[in-house]
């Protein structure tokens, strides 16, 4: 049976940069749960950050250009960066350890986005772009689907 990585907050888990959750709806979600195939994960507590935190977004790209070091995810006062790729590698540890190919993750997120993020002005401005977490995972294979492509995801793994 494939294990399917989710961010914790799709979950209920109160992880988010504001001290609270995404959970999520689908009867899909609630299926896997039973089946034991879903492995929480939040790759910003995972990488140091605590709860609740600033709000983080990539400026001068996406998750693809930070793994390159030509972006970086800052706050409006600091540089966080370093705990990003922190918990990116340890999303993708995971994944090797558990044999993962699938991952859940919450869109929007400069960790987790996978289809859209934040353009790094703060202004709520969104841009097509990935996380820094999806950008590694799928660098290494692994198929990254968000909270709204439930269903794409149910027809992958059956």
């Amino acid at each position: 049976m494939e294990k399917i990585l989710i961010s914790a907050c799709l979950l209920g888990e109160p992880v988010r940069y504001d001290g609270v959750s995404k959970p999520v709806a689908h009867p899909m979600i609630h299926e896997w749960q039973r089946q034991g195939r879903l492995v929480p994960f939040c790759p910003e507590t995972a990488g140091g950050l605590p709860i609740p935190r600033p709000p983080a977004e990539i400026c001068g790209g996406g998750g693809t250009d930070v793994l390159a070091d030509a972006a970086r995810v800052v706050t409006r006062g600091a540089d966080v960066t370093a705990p990003f790729l922190m918990g990116a590698r340890a999303a993708l540890a995971l994944a090797g350890e558990k044999g993962i190919c699938f991952a859940l993750l919450k869109e929007r997120s400069p960790s987790c986005g996978s289809n859209r993020i934040y353009d790094g002005h703060f202004t709520g401005t969104l841009i097509p772009g990935m996380g820094v977490t999806t950008a590694l995972l799928r660098r290494h294979g692994i198929s990254v689907f968000s909270e709204n492509e439930i269903d794409d995801l149910a027809k992958r793994i059956k």
